[in-house]
């Protein structure tokens, strides 16, 4: 991200426009909208960006650009057909510390027009930083298609509301309220004009919420995928985006997290070999106690929190504790890895059947039905296995598996770090250290691993 969104306060402001074409003009109708002061210079100008001024209680300094000129400004606007007199406007104002923007060219801006959609005090501004305004474009309608009218409404109700629910309601509720007034019949009186039922609705649900105590909050117990942001399910990311406190795992993508509800809290609790950031039983009671205070808790997990990721002994401490909660499933890593790898678990020539088995090490032993394991026609995917890998291929041998099975080891997979390593139960453990593979690695036996290089799609690997 190049730029970072800001909304700027511009009303009454003096802001500086050096150019008087159609360039100009669009620029000024935006910073008229904001409340603008605008100050043109420029020998001629549109008669619109002349009424603009004129409206704006501006001026118009029928000459060519100076440096003197910025001595008016809070904002600057280089909007000439000159890139030669845009360049000098630009390195101006950055000497004084002016945020500028140079039409069509990103590298002298400090600051970028965004394509905006507007409802009333609510705006949406999509940048591309200036290098795809076409693009930022098109979304703009897409957003303009999906968000009603109404909305101008909503946000104009709120802004009259707010401060009766300031004064009634402690700021630990205020958020919940309002996530009940938007989601709500209240909402939906407000955008349909029935302003007075809004009102009358709103204020009977605020006495109420006033004299009840403090409810209970909830825990989502969130499958996060392997790790590209894309195989999230849509309701695990509304969830995302609801949450107050979010305790998330290290096998939980960076891409995945970006799209967490930005204000929410964050707390690390992820595990890794010999050192747990915090014990499983902490994190069990630490969702009980954010979930009695009345906030809306979010686990977020790698993969999915049934599959080896201990979400059951979670929930069933919650239930223990009567606290709400739901689960959200998400797509495993053997899935992903395997389908992003073009290894398909099953397939009717190779294997009639997929196990998934730990390959954690406990006191440095793998305790595991080996001669189960070791039958044909199966695939066999192996998680945290990475350790234990060369006890992994050795028992498999030795309990009736040939040496020539097909093997491969997924690292990172479904990210764009990904890489897949193949070999067999001979070769696979020192391919492992050659390659210097590192976890998270998932790893997956049999004949279907012998289909990679034909259905491999996502992007290259490694052999």
């Amino acid at each position: 991200m190049r730029y970072l969104p800001l909304a700027f306060d511009v009303k009454n402001r003096p802001s500086l426009i050096v150019g008087g074409g159609s360039i100009a003009t669009r620029k000024a109708r935006l910073l008229q909208k904001a409340g603008a002061r605008i100050l043109v210079v420029s020998p001629d100008i549109t008669e619109e960006l002349h009424r603009i001024v004129v409206d704006s209680d501006g001026e118009w300094h029928r000459v060519t650009y100076s440096v003197e000129h910025l001595d008016l400004a809070d904002l600057v606007i280089a909007a000439t057909s000159s890139s030669e007199v845009n360049g000098c406007v630009s390195r101006d104002a950055q000497r004084r510390r002016l945020p500028v923007n140079a039409v069509d060219a990103p590298e002298l801006c400090t600051f970028t027009f965004p394509a905006i959609v507007e409802r009333g005090d609510l705006s949406i501004g999509i940048s591309s930083g200036g290098v795809a305004p076409a693009l930022a474009r098109r979304i703009r309608a897409q957003l303009e298609a999906l968000l009603s009218p109404g909305l101008a409404s909503l946000v104009d109700f709120a802004s009259r509301m707010r401060s009766q629910v300031k004064q009634a309601l402690p700021e630990a509720r205020r958020k919940n309220f309002w996530e009940w007034v938007f989601a709500g019949p209240v909402a939906r009186r407000v955008e349909a004009g029935q302003l007075a039922d809004a009102e009358r609705e709103f204020l009977d649900a605020l006495q109420d919420w006033q004299g009840s105590p403090n409810p209970l909050g909830e825990v989502y117990l969130v499958g996060g995928g392997p790790g590209d942001p894309d195989l999230l399910t849509f309701r695990a990311l509304r969830l995302m985006q609801q949450a107050d406190v979010v305790l998330y795992d290290r096998l939980v993508s960076p891409e995945v997290m970006d799209l967490v509800r930005r204000d929410a809290e964050r707390i690390y609790v992820g595990k890794k070999k010999a050192f747990h950031a915090v014990p499983q039983d902490d994190i069990n009671q630490l969702l009980v106690d954010l979930a009695k205070q009345g906030k809306k808790v979010l686990r977020l997990k790698g993969g999915d929190p049934f599959i080896f990721g201990r979400g059951g002994e979670e929930i069933d401490k919650l239930a223990d504790a009567s606290i709400p909660f739901q689960v959200v499933p998400g797509i495993t890593a053997a899935a992903g890895c395997a389908s992003y790898a073009g290894i398909p678990l099953t397939h009717r020539d190779h294997a009639q059947s997929v196990r998934f088995i730990t390959g954690h090490l406990k006191e440095g032993s793998l305790d595991l039905p080996w001669n189960e394991l070791a039958s044909g026609s199966q695939t066999l995917v192996f998680y945290m296995g990475l350790t234990g890998l060369q006890t992994i291929c050795t028992e498999l041998v030795q309990h009736g598996l040939p040496t020539a099975t097909p093997a491969a080891l997924i690292e990172k997979g479904t990210t764009k770090a990904q890489r897949v390593i193949i070999g067999d139960l001979n070769t696979l453990p020192a391919l492992a250290q050659e390659k210097a593979v590192r976890a998270p690695t998932l790893t997956i036996i049999g004949g279907v691993v012998g289909l990679h290089k034909k259905l491999s799609w996502y992007q290259s690997s490694e052999h």
